[in-house]
């Protein structure tokens, strides 16, 4: 599991999620749901139990941490444009893509189509 020391010297906006592995093999686990959801809930983190096998919850953990990364920049915890943020867009073109609300309109005015 994650070290204390992590925890306490990673950013404050650092997403991380727990994902028990191996949920398909339930009769040989070894941290039982509420150890690891408690765990989780103590340490501010995520959780979810995956099985690489069935692939149950797999997509689901990493759309959980998109979603919440987006949030994050959404109400202006993370700014993607600041350097150190531990996010960036992976191309430039991308950065066009996520506009401030409210700024549509302003577009449309501008258009000549």
């Amino acid at each position: 599991l994650l070290s204390p020391i992590f925890l306490t010297l990673a950013s404050p906006n650092i997403v991380i999620i727990l994902c028990g592995n191996k949920k398909d093999l339930d009769a040989d686990r070894e941290v039982t749901f509420l150890e690891a959801s408690r765990f989780a809930q103590e340490n501010e983190l995520m959780f979810l139990e995956t099985s690489a096998l069935t692939g149950e919850n797999v997509e689901e953990g990493f759309l959980k941490c998109a979603r919440t990364i987006l949030n994050k920049i959404d109400s202006g915890e993370l700014d993607p444009e600041r350097m150190g943020s531990g996010i960036q867009y992976g191309d430039a073109s991308l950065r066009q893509l996520r506009q401030p609300r409210g700024s549509t309109a302003q577009n449309k005015q501008q258009c000549s189509c």
